[in-house]
């Protein structure tokens, strides 16, 4: 017989004891057992381990074997997009975003400040989170979206290439931050909501006039990168997503009080979620029915309480994650303040926007009490979501529909099964979530905190990444895996929803810039090593192969400004060289057929040799070059 002590939801403590938590978790899943037949989700400490230890055989990834998912993590306050196997849980590369990055040289070669602004003054980024292209609601494996909420930016990468290649700056708003995809009939657009109200004009007068501040949702063409509209709503817009129909995208907006105090921001018992007409607002755009602001030409539309572009559904309390299930059936919008998940019937906002129903809260179909701060919630496709509790450190369990019949009036339990997870979990992600195929495989969690789970490395603390097998019909956790602040969010993409470039093509738009400029001069990047004189500007052309730069010399004089172009010739994939001139804060990163350039002035007279800094070749340390700077 099993003691009321061995029972766990998640993992027991290593003293043989239970939490006060796990405790009382495991009491109440057990009441739900009993009443629906899911005591076999109750499970001792020993079945626990078995059971996880089953998951973790069964998914090992073994040296020289491929992972079945790609990972995109956003960096958080690093800046860069991290990209791991899942389910190894392998880093694979990291992709340079808004940071800078002195191995790949992003944010310090030529190509980057093309992307990046060659003025850019923002040296740091706060990635949130990832998204990937879809077309008829499917991942294409084009691009990859992020937001930065820091600088109130968004960038794309192509994910051919692992490189970002566009970034927009949202004019009128600040702070970037859900951000999610339209997913029919093709990513048109990326919504994505500036979180925080400004007053407008943002030039330092009525200040304190808080009737006047407002933020905005906004779209961004996908393709062209530029800001299509912007819609001014109510309140602080948080997470965002779109619908399967093409028609409607929805937010969640908190702080309907439009306090400035964190006491004040929780005194209305609801909030909202607000959905918008996305085909009104491009139609009232093409009619030319739209303001501007300041000096931007993004068209500007009034979508707050009674406009025809949005519509209002109460939500209770500070809502936080908004996610689309993968039927295209219902918005869900969790409460964080409320231990409630709202449940919002697309298919009646038709006849919401029509003025067909009462009130807005005729739209809702479902709210399941799940436990304390609920926080976002996916799908495994098969009914069920799983939903993180952020006090109770746990992710719920539960059935769509169940939950359904349950806000209907059934004498039903929704609720499958709770795990523990360590600790404070925010967002989670299950393999194909976001599409139309969630396969119901795995399910990602990013807890805030680690505490005692790894090797302690001083004050700072890592972040924790689990991963929980959900194929079955119990949640096994079989990996704990440390990051560094702050992962956030991540989407997992099938492997062959992906595909990657093994080199560069000789015209690729990546490096264009340098190709435009070599034609100007007359070079041919893959034949020539020369050096020309401009004024006081120096532009030396050289290529590379295994194992030396094609140009082993070359003079300039001091204070000029240099430019320097490597093309690799190398045609095996892995062989990437480097350049790295010394003591002057330049190098660079140059893949198999690539063109990279880094520009720089020569403001040391005397010898400085440049490296090759790619491991490529047994000779790698012979791959070495002098620039001679003559005193001025």
């Amino acid at each position: 017989m099993t003691k009321k002590d061995d029972i766990v939801q998640g993992e027991g403590t290593k003293s043989g004891g239970l939490s006060r938590r796990g405790f009382l978790g495991a009491t109440a899943l057990a009441g739900i057992g009993g009443a629906t037949g899911l005591g076999s989700l109750v499970m001792t400490r020993e079945s626990f381990a078995a059971a996880a230890e089953e998951a973790r055989n069964n998914y090992v990834v073994h040296p020289g074997e491929l992972d079945e998912y790609y990972g995109f993590w956003s960096g958080g306050h690093s800046g860069e997009v991290r990209v791991m196997g899942v389910p190894s849980m392998r880093e694979l590369m990291r992709i340079p975003v808004f940071n800078v990055d002195s191995a790949t040289g992003w944010g310090i070669t030529n190509e980057s400040k093309d992307v990046l602004g060659h003025d850019n003054t923002f040296l740091n980024g706060d990635a949130h989170h990832p998204h990937v292209s879809m077309t008829d609601g499917r991942y294409d494996g084009k691009y990859l979206f992020i937001n930065d909420k820091a600088n109130t930016r968004v960038a794309r990468i192509r994910l051919d290439i692992m490189k970002c290649d566009k970034i927009t700056t949202v004019p009128n708003v600040q702070a970037i931050h859900g951000l999610r995809l339209q997913k029919v009939p093709k990513t048109n657009y990326v919504f994505c909501n500036a979180e925080y109200v400004i007053p407008h004009p943002n030039e330092g007068s009525d200040m304190e006039n808080m009737e006047n501040h407002f933020t905005m949702f906004n779209a961004i063409d996908a393709e062209t990168m530029e800001v299509a509209f912007q819609v001014i709503v109510d309140g602080n817009l948080d997470n965002t997503d779109a619908d399967y129909t093409g028609r409607y995208a929805c937010s969640t907006c908190y702080n309907s009080e439009k306090a400035l105090d964190l006491a004040g921001t929780m005194r209305n018992d609801r909030d909202w979620a607000v959905v918008f007409h996305i085909e009104r607002i491009e139609k009232a755009v093409k009619d030319g029915s739209y303001k501007t602001i300041g000096d931007s030409k993004v068209p500007v539309l009034d979508g707050r309480k009674g406009s025809d572009f949005t519509r209002y559904i109460p939500v209770p309390k500070n809502p936080h994650g908004l996610n689309t299930s993968p039927d295209g059936k219902y918005f869900m919008a969790a409460g964080k303040l409320s231990p409630t998940v709202t449940i919002i019937a697309i298919d009646k906002l038709d006849d919401l926007f029509a003025g067909n129903l009462n009130e807005e809260r005729d739209v809702v179909v479902g709210e399941p009490e799940l436990g304390l701060g609920p926080l976002h919630t996916t799908f495994d496709g098969r009914g069920n979501a799983y939903t993180t509790l952020f006090i109770d450190s746990q992710v719920a369990k539960w059935n769509i529909e169940d939950a359904i019949r349950h806000y209907n009036g059934e004498q039903v339990d929704y609720l499958r099964q709770k795990l523990d997870v360590h600790y404070q979990p925010g967002h989670n992600h299950a393999s194909l979530t976001e599409s139309r195929d969630a396969d119901g495989k795995w399910l990602v969690v990013l807890s805030k905190f680690s505490k005692d789970r790894f090797l302690p490395v001083g004050p700072l603390h890592p972040e924790n990444d689990q991963l929980i097998d959900i194929s079955g019909e119990e949640m096994k956790l079989v990996h704990d895996g440390p990051t560094f602040a702050e992962p956030h969010d991540c989407i997992l993409v099938r492997r062959d929803q992906i595909q990657t470039k093994k080199i560069y093509e000789r015209d690729d738009p990546f490096f264009a810039s340098a190709r435009e400029q070599a034609e100007k001069d007359g070079i041919t990047l893959e034949a020539d090593n020369k050096v020309i004189r401009d004024g006081n500007k120096v532009r030396v052309y050289m290529t590379s192969i295994a194992p030396q730069f094609m140009l082993t010399e070359f003079k300039v004089k001091q204070g000029d400004e240099v430019t320097v172009y490597v093309t690799n010739l190398d045609t095996i994939e892995d062989v990437t060289h480097g350049f790295c001139m010394v003591n002057h804060g330049v190098s660079m990163e140059i893949s198999p057929q690539q063109t990279a350039s880094v520009t720089f002035t020569a403001d040391k007279p005397g010898v400085h040799w440049y490296y090759c800094n790619w491991f490529c070749h047994a000779l790698h340390m012979e791959m070495v070059g002098r620039m001679l700077v003559e005193k001025a």
